[in-house]
C-alpha cells in the first residue's frame, strides 16, 4: 500500500468523482468537541476556578490530532447507508443528520483522549503531542503554587478524574447526538463493549511490563485489546450501527478494521522506538524508556543474540541517553525485528484491503476506506 500525504483523499473515478476532505472533516469534529466542551463549562462554571481548569485541560487534549476513529466511524456508517442518507440526490444530504453523524463520530475521539491521558499517567510519561502530559502539567501548577501534599500525587489524581470525565462524556456525546433513538442504543452497545475491551487491554498491558516479560502471543494481545480493537474495528461498528447495519454487515467491517487496527499499532511500536521526537513530541525511544514489551521488543529478543537479547532486557524501562537509545535501537533492527514488523504490516493492511474490496459496501466508502488504510499504516506521525 502507498501512502497519501494529500489532506484531501482521492477517490478512483469509477467509484465516485467527489474527493473527500479530510481537513474539513477533522475541522468539523473539532468544533462539534469545542462545542460540547462549551456546554460542559456552562455545566460546571457554578464550582469555581478548580472546574475551569479541568476543562481547559479537557480542551488542550481533545485538540489536533488525526481523527481516525472519527474518521473510520464516519465511514462505517457510509460503507452502510451509502454516501447519501436513503432516499437523497447527490447536493441534497439532510444537514442535520450529518451534523449528528459528526457529533457521534466525535464521541469516539473523546474515548481516544481518555485512554491517553490514563496511558499516560500509567507509563509515567512526561509530554503527549509535545506539552507536558495531562498528570505532569498538574503537578507542575501545584509546585509553583507551593500547594500542601505531594505534588505527584496531586497530577496524577487530576489525570485520573480528566481520563474519568473524558470517559463519561463519551457515552454522553454518542447518546445525545441527535440520530433516531434505536440506532443510538445499538452503537452505544458497541461502546459498551470497546470501553471494557480496552481498559481490560491496559490491563493486560500493566501486568505484562510488571511481569517484565512477554512473547509474541501475549504481546499481540495486548495490542489487539488496548489499541487495535477501539483504535478501528470499534469505530467502524459504531457508524455502521448508527447506519441500522445486519449482522453480516458487521461481520465485513471486522473482516476489514481487526487486522487494519494490528498494523496500525504495529506501526505505532515501530514510531515508539524509531520515531523522530520533532514529529511525534515524545522523546528518542520513548517506548523502550517506558519498558514497553511490543510486539516488536518480543521478536528482537527471540532473534537477538544472547548478549543483545540481554542488553536488551536489562535496559527496558530505565533512563537511556541517546547513544543508548541508538544502540538498542541497532540490536533491533539487527535482530531482524523490525524489517519482520514491517512486512507484517502489510500483509495485514493487504488482507484488509482485500476483505473491503469484497464486501459490497458503497463503492465511494470503500475507496476512501482504503485511502485510510494506508494513512493509517504509513505513518510519521
Amino acid at each position: 500500500m502507498t501512502p497519501d500525504a494529500s489532506p484531501d483523499v482521492p477517490i478512483p473515478e469509477q467509484a465516485d468523482a467527489r474527493p473527500w476532505d479530510a481537513a474539513a472533516f477533522r475541522a468539523r469534529v473539532q468544533s462539534a468537541l469545542e462545542q460540547f466542551l462549551d456546554t460542559q463549562a456552562e455545566r460546571l462554571a457554578p464550582l469555581g476556578p478548580d472546574a475551569d481548569r479541568l476543562v481547559a485541560e479537557a480542551r488542550a487534549v481533545v485538540s489536533g490530532g488525526k481523527r481516525f476513529r472519527a474518521a473510520f466511524c464516519w465511514w462505517g456508517h457510509q460503507a452502510v447507508a451509502g454516501a447519501f442518507a436513503e432516499g437523497e440526490k447527490e447536493g441534497q444530504a439532510d444537514a442535520a443528520h450529518e451534523d449528528a453523524l459528526v457529533r457521534a463520530s466525535a464521541a469516539l475521539e473523546l474515548l481516544h483522549a481518555s485512554a491517553l491521558v490514563h496511558d499516560d499517567l500509567m507509563d509515567a510519561s512526561d509530554t503527549r503531542r509535545g506539552r507536558p502530559a495531562t498528570h505532569r502539567g498538574f503537578e507542575a501548577e501545584h509546585r509553583a503554587d507551593a500547594w500542601r501534599g505531594d505534588p505527584e500525587q496531586y497530577g496524577a489524581a487530576a489525570a485520573i478524574l480528566l481520563g474519568d470525565l473524558l470517559l463519561s462524556w463519551s457515552d454522553e456525546l454518542l447518546r445525545t447526538c441527535g440520530l433516531p433513538t434505536e440506532r443510538v442504543a445499538a452503537a452505544l452497545a458497541v461502546l459498551d463493549a470497546c470501553r471494557t475491551e480496552v481498559i481490560a487491554g491496559q490491563f493486560l498491558d500493566v501486568s505484562v511490563q510488571a511481569r517484565g516479560r512477554a512473547d509474541v502471543d501475549a504481546a499481540m494481545t495486548v495490542l489487539r485489546y488496548k489499541s487495535a480493537k477501539y483504535s478501528i474495528e470499534r469505530p467502524l461498528h459504531v457508524g455502521a450501527a448508527l447506519a441500522g447495519a445486519d449482522e453480516a454487515q458487521v461481520r465485513a467491517l471486522t473482516g476489514f478494521g481487526l487486522p487494519l487496527g494490528e498494523a496500525f499499532q504495529l506501526r505505532d511500536d515501530l514510531l515508539g522506538v524509531y520515531g523522530d521526537p520533532a514529529t511525534t513530541g515524545k522523546p528518542a525511544g520513548d517506548d523502550l524508556v517506558e519498558g514497553k514489551r511490543t510486539v516488536l521488543v518480543a521478536l528482537a529478543l527471540d532473534a537477538a543474540s544472547e548478549e543483545d537479547a540481554a542488553l536488551l532486557d536489562r535496559s527496558l524501562g530505565r533512563p537511556l541517553t541517546d547513544e543508548q537509545v541508538d544502540r538498542l535501537r541497532a540490536v533491533i533492527t539487527e535482530a531482524g525485528a523490525a524489517a519482520q514488523v514491517e512486512e507484517v504490516i502489510t500483509a495485514l493492511a493487504d488482507r484488509a484491503v482485500g476483505v473491503l474490496r469484497s464486501s459490497g459496501f458503497d463503492p465511494r466508502a470503500i475507496a476512501v476506506l482504503t485511502q485510510l488504510a494506508s494513512a493509517a499504516t504509513q505513518r510519521a506521525l
